[in-house]
């Protein structure tokens, strides 16, 4: 499987090179992008640390006609494991309108939904990483207008079957995924989402609103997430991630030096693994964490790169046993977008 995906990955390094060299006018010319994140963690609590690869993306993304989009992604080390994320065919008759079919990330949450040479700290927010990530295979559709305050409303079906269990998989209970987000003064946004997704045998629905302010300086962040399981199966949790990022441009360079803070929550969490007496049982317990860090940005357009040091430190209950990658660390992260 491994030397398929490197096989794939090269011959579409080799074609989009090839065509771009005979016609850098060509619309249809594929693009390629990749993410690189590398990182070193060192946990003072335990005395030891580690170097990490935490994402090798790689995507090819264009268009057959003007109106026909497509998008392969795949994460050669995403935690050091090959996953194919993002598959799809895209129809979009205009900006203000698009029609997706295949594999994605479904449209839920803020933080959620952020590539990882977009988010603004080394390690993601619980909401991010444990309660509201989500990716399946299905169909979806977006819909943007108005001027003055765009409106932009997504929404889709989906398997419940993430990534790898599709060949045999057949349901008529279909997930469900809504999002709907309005900007304000062109700064102010506020973005409220709904979705249906499933852990194990038990479907879960979450509820999530955030609200981001941001310019040319500043970004500041809030989102709250509940997620439900059904038939009471599991305590409902709660999730919550505030952070704020002050850019401030450094003379006569395409670099930037960010001053960044967070505090993120997290109630116990169950992702759907259950127990000897078949209850679900806690895979993430409840936990409190301070985050602050600094980013040196340099490059601009497709082509960045930055260096994070960030510092956290949790906060659990007496009786929680964390895990070893959950616990206070420092963190230096490099990462390269082209």
């Amino acid at each position: 499987m491994r030397r398929k995906f490197f096989v794939v990955l090269g011959i579409f390094a080799i074609y989009a090179a090839s065509m771009t060299a005979q016609d850098t006018k060509n619309p249809y010319v594929p693009e390629i992008h990749g993410t690189i994140r590398a990182k070193y963690e060192y946990e003072p609590d335990i005395s030891e640390g580690r170097f990490e690869i935490r994402n090798a993306r790689m995507s090819v993304e264009g268009k057959i006609i003007p109106v026909v989009r497509y998008k392969a992604e795949i994460d050669l080390s995403d935690e050091g494991a090959i996953k194919m994320l993002d598959a799809y065919i895209r129809l979009q008759p205009d900006d203000r309108l698009k029609f997706t079919f295949g594999q994605m990330r479904v449209p839920f949450s803020i933080d959620a939904h952020r590539s990882p040479h977009l988010q603004y700290f080394a390690n993601r927010s619980f909401i991010a990483k444990q309660v509201g990530n989500v990716r399946d295979v299905g169909a979806a559709a977006a819909w943007t207008f108005g001027v003055d305050a765009p409106v932009t409303l997504e929404g889709g079906i989906f398997n419940g079957s993430g990534l790898t269990n599709q060949k045999n998989f057949w349901t008529s209970d279909y997930n469900f995924s809504f999002k709907s987000q309005i900007c304000l003064w062109r700064q102010l946004n506020i973005v409220l989402s709904c979705q249906k997704a499933g852990a194990s045998d038990v479907n879960t629905y979450m509820y999530d609103g955030g609200v981001y302010w941001e310019n040319s300086r500043w970004h500041i962040e809030a989102e709250y997430l509940r997620k439900h399981y059904s038939h009471h199966a599991f305590t409902p949790v709660n999730a919550v991630d505030v952070f704020g990022a002050y850019r401030l441009p450094l003379k006569k360079s395409n670099m930037a030096l960010s001053f960044l803070g967070r505090y993120d929550y997290m109630s116990d969490h169950s992702k759907g693994v259950k127990d000897e007496n078949g209850l679900l049982k806690t895979d993430d317990p409840e936990r409190h964490r301070l985050t602050g860090g600094l980013t040196l940005s340099m490059g601009k357009g497709a082509l960045q790169a930055d260096i994070r040091l960030n510092y956290e430190q949790y906060f659990y209950n007496k009786d929680a046993v964390p895990s070893i990658s959950e616990q206070n660390k420092i963190v230096l992260e490099f990462v390269a977008h082209f």
